[in-house]
This record gives structure tokens, C-alpha cells and sequence, in this order.
């Protein structure tokens, strides 16, 4: 059986909802999953799993989660050959050029790693819509096929 670990950072409880999507879809899925808040989590626990997702949201002007900085920093010392990745978060297209900035630079810092992405980043506009949801279901998909490939 596979194994997932869903790492999420929220203020507004968007990229909650984000990480819990991911999470269902992974379990029915068949997938043995633990999703938890960033800052309550060791970047290491990324070695333990075959998939590796990480659900920030990006703060201000091009801000990562303050609460996610120990773990943004302590993935570049990891080696996550072997792993697949994928990365989804919220943000408010109002910031323009810095929408969904943390998105990019997790899944940057993950591939530096050595993961590899199993899927494209998912990059979702304030609350999840029933669009959204299409897109994470399939993002999950896309992830446990690229471990089974």
C-alpha cells in the first residue's frame, strides 16, 4: 500500500480544506495517509512515505508561512530521491504578480531534494469550488499513478 504524508499551512482554513481534499481522495484512493499543520511537523517525515504534498498559502506580498519556515528550510537538507511530490495551495489573485508564490517555491525546494513531481502544481483561488475539487481529485490521481508507474 502506498504511503502519503499531507502537510498543510492556513490562516483562513482554505488550504485546510485544500489538504483535506487531497487527503479523502488519496484514502479512497487506497492510500495510507497522515495530514498535519506545518508548523506540528517534521520535514523528515517526508522520508518515511512515498508521496510527499505540501498545502501552503502564500502571505501578503509574496510571503511564505511564517509558521512553515523551519520546515521550508529543513527540506534542504533531505534527501528525497525516490519520492514523488506534489504541492496545491490557495491564494487571492488581488496579489497579482504574487499569487500563489509559495506554491512555486515549495515545489522548487522539493525537487532540489531529489522528489519528483507527480503532479503539475495546483494553484486555487480563495475557497475551493466544485472545479477545484475536480482538479485536486485528479491531482491525487496523478500523484499515486506516478508511484505506481
Amino acid at each position: 500500500m502506498a504511503t502519503a504524508h499531507v502537510v498543510f499551512a492556513t490562516i483562513t482554513g482554505n488550504n485546510e480544506d485544500v489538504a483535506d481534499i487531497i487527503t479523502e481522495q488519496l484514502e479512497k484512493l487506497g492510500v495510507d495517509v497522515t495530514e498535519s499543520e506545518i508548523s506540528q511537523t517534521d520535514a523528515d517525515a517526508f522520508e518515511d512515505v512515498d508521496i510527499c504534498v505540501v498545502c501552503p498559502y502564500t502571505y501578503d506580498e509574496g510571503e511564505l508561512p511564517e509558521e512553515g519556515m523551519d520546515f521550508y528550510d529543513d527540506l534542504k537538507d533531505l534527501d528525497l530521491t525516490g519520492k514523488v511530490y506534489g504541492v496545491a495551495g490557495s491564494g487571492d489573485v488581488f496579489y497579482e504578480d504574487d499569487y500563489c508564490v509559495a506554491v512555486d517555491a515549495f515545489s522548487k525546494s522539493l525537487k532540489d531534494a531529489g522528489a519528483t513531481q507527480g503532479s503539475a502544481d495546483v494553484k486555487i483561488n480563495l475557497e475551493p469550488d466544485d472545479d477545484d475539487i475536480k482538479s485536486l481529485d485528479a491531482f491525487a490521481q496523478q500523484l499515486l499513478d506516478h508511484v505506481n508507474a
